[in-house]
């Protein structure tokens, strides 16, 4: 396992971070695996993963809720007695804050659930731009002070999905730690993008890396057109080990997070990860991602990153998985099969065509998706 500072906090944090959000699960997504995710956890601080990144509503009914992620990481650590052996991220979660109380009342609520007196990393979850100035007026920057003051948390961080020139201005705004944002080969120019990352990293802030798969988009299902690509060069990788090598080479990046909720993603991911040092990638690869990103570019239906913000939908839409089907179909180029697995995998209820276009997904989603427009697209070409 490499390992690379934090930003200016000089903390060794290894590259591959260990995200908590997609957990192995049993059946429902608020039913943790404990025992997978255990071995799982296990495995990945033997071989060096020293970075655990979790929130409030991970593994919960919905993101009004707590979930079971931190919950279930109290556990394991206090159990195994391996919480010193790593950093802990959690995150507060700003859209459920209402009043000044609240923010003491979640920290308090989550050191008990994650069974520690301290935690390492503490962010304010997904920031957006019009909730910053109700955040300012709440005092949470005063907050995040006081909790470092008293040793309740160690380092202050924000994670985003907002664009390049409110994630400057919240950068400015504080002395921050670290920041955590959504970034792959085919989001440089979306979102925080390319120029915020090197806008936050040059003032100091460690940089952590969501969703370098784009929600699983860039290792499954590989149109044929990328996948010559892969073939044709001489290096014998597997499209996510591509994905991982390419923000590692970016010196700014000290952490990649990944889902990983199986042990083969684990270990190929833990096999990447020891040997991706920054700036080592030759002219040679540089080329060959170039000519992914432009055919990916040309596919891709709906930028989704499947992060479940939308969730759950009043209609009962499984909205992530819908556009899953449709990007898959699309990049494919190939409807028939999809449409049957769209079919098999979706209970009614769940498909697009049940949408009543009440809007509520796009007010709170993270990529600015005309969801009920991509909804009715779904819905056209998959038949309902």
């Amino acid at each position: 396992m490499l390992y690379r500072e934090m930003g200016r906090t000089g903390e060794k944090v290894s590259i591959l971070g260990f995200g908590c959000m997609r957990l192995p699960i049993m059946g429902r997504y608020d039913q943790i695996d404990v025992e997978k995710a255990s071995s799982l956890l296990d495995n990945a601080l033997d071989q060096g993963i020293n970075y655990l990144d979790t929130a409030y509503p991970y593994h919960g009914i919905s993101t009004s809720h707590g979930g079971n992620s931190e919950i279930f990481l109290g556990e394991y650590l206090t159990e195994s007695s391996r919480r010193d052996e790593i950093y802990l991220a959690t995150k507060l979660p700003t859209w459920l804050l209402e009043d000044e109380g609240d923010m003491e009342n979640f920290l308090k609520e989550q050191l008990k659930r994650l069974q520690t007196d301290y935690i390492d990393f503490y962010l304010l979850h997904s920031l957006k731009e019009k909730q910053w100035f109700h955040l300012e007026d709440l005092g949470v920057l005063e907050f995040l002070d006081q909790a470092v003051a008293d040793g309740r948390i160690k380092y202050t961080g924000f994670s985003s999905h907002d664009e390049t020139d409110f994630i400057k201005e919240v950068v400015d705004s504080y002395n921050w730690d670290m920041c955590q944002i959504q970034y792959n080969y085919l989001d440089e120019n979306i979102q925080v993008g390319k120029e915020g990352l090197h806008y936050a990293a040059d003032k100091g802030l460690g940089m952590v890396i969501m969703e370098p798969l784009k929600g699983g988009v860039l290792a499954n299902n590989v149109p044929p057109e990328v996948q010559e690509v892969w073939d044709e060069s001489q290096f014998e990788r597997k499209p996510a080990e591509w994905a991982l090598r390419y923000l590692w080479n970016i010196p700014e990046i000290s952490v990649v997070l990944s889902g990983m909720n199986t042990m083969e993603q684990l270990q190929e991911n833990l096999n990447t990860a020891e040997d991706s040092l920054p700036n080592s990638m030759t002219p040679e690869e540089d080329k060959i991602m170039e000519e992914v990103k432009k055919i990916y570019h040309g596919k891709i239906a709906v930028e989704c990153s499947a992060c479940g913000y939308c969730m759950p939908c009043p209609s009962g839409i499984n909205i992530p998985l819908c556009f899953s089907y449709l990007n898959q179909a699309e990049m494919l180029e190939e409807y028939s099969e999809v449409r049957n697995q769209y079919y098999f995998m979706l209970k009614e209820t769940e498909m697009a065509g049940n949408c009543l276009e009440c809007g509520l997904c796009e007010e709170i989603c993270s990529q600015h998706i005309p969801i009920r427009e991509k909804l009715k697209e779904v819905a056209r070409k998959m038949g309902n």
